[in-house]
């Protein structure tokens, strides 16, 4: 019940922060061409950054977005805050806090949460996602930082930073799935990242990079409605716990260019011996 009251609560708080942005002009790109932000703070779903870049800004415009992202899982809470800048659809520069809520180890380990800082660029390197043969392609990197690094030490993570770079490549299929058009993304990571960085990075198994497939599939119902799937895979560091492959089911509503409401159910796997992590994700963003 006290779940259920805080999530409720935490949804009137995004709800006014990033619904009033939705009076602003933010930009002349065709609707939903900028995705939604993921967890880390890219354009993208809400777990694989996509090659298109946040907002609405054409070649000749700035803008941005403000995100705020909450997942309730069985053990764990996760949460994001995180604006973007987009600068003439070429350039997308983003910053963000991400949040690990111990709810049940909390008590045993003597901290309520693990958080991280995440600085992140995005180029678009050639293409377009609607009218190019091949879709568009777009490289990013993410530079993490842990703000604790006590538990991450503890379990056997190496470094309190580290950066991921990505690649990643998407495409609009007009009228591929029952007349309904098809958006496909495919991302590939170069990361030593324990889950998501949040625990560090690099461990006491492997302290290399290693590249990690992404990829989304989304059917566009109508312009407002985007329903789809996402998976990620994931490196496995540290030997004190297994790490698996993340995964969502999403649908997010587009009502209007300023903003996107996200909601999904999201399985992250084990995470620090505790099995089988989902739940019920949410995210708002305003665009401007």
């Amino acid at each position: 019940m006290m779940r259920l009251i805080r999530t409720s609560c935490t949804t009137l708080v995004l709800a006014a922060l990033v619904i009033p942005m939705a009076s602003a002009d933010p930009g002349s790109r065709i609707w939903a061409t900028g995705g939604v932000t993921t967890i880390e703070g890219s354009a993208g779903g809400g777990l694989v950054p996509w090659a298109m870049l946040s907002g609405y800004a054409s070649d000749r415009e700035w803008g941005g977005t403000l995100a705020l992202t909450r997942a309730e899982l069985d053990d764990f809470t996760v949460s994001f805050t995180g604006v973007t800048l987009n600068w003439r659809n070429r350039l997308e520069v983003s910053v963000g806090r991400q949040t690990l809520d111990l709810d049940t180890l909390g008590a045993a380990l003597g901290e309520d949460e693990l958080s991280q800082d995440i600085f992140g660029v995005k180029t678009r390197l050639w293409g377009d996602v609607l009218y190019h043969r091949y879709g568009q392609w777009s490289a990013g990197l993410q530079h993490k930082r842990n703000r604790t690094f006590t538990i991450p030490d503890a379990v056997g993570a190496r470094d309190d930073s580290g950066t991921d770079v990505y690649l990643s490549g998407s495409k609009l299929f007009f009228a591929a799935v029952l007349d309904r058009n098809l958006l496909a993304n495919i991302t590939v990571r170069g990361t030593k990242a324990n889950q998501g960085g949040l625990l560090g990075f690099g461990g006491d198994q492997d302290d290399g990079y290693e590249a990690q497939f992404e990829s989304s599939l989304g059917v566009f119902i109508d312009r407002r409605w985007l329903a789809g799937v996402e998976y990620r895979q994931k490196p496995d560091n540290l030997g004190f716990a297994r790490e698996d492959d993340w995964w969502d089911l999403f649908i997010a509503w587009v009502p209007d260019r300023s903003l996107a409401v996200t909601a999904a159910w999201v399985n992250l796997g084990d995470i620090a011996g505790l099995e089988n992590q989902q739940g019920a994700y949410l995210s708002l963003q305003g665009s401007f």
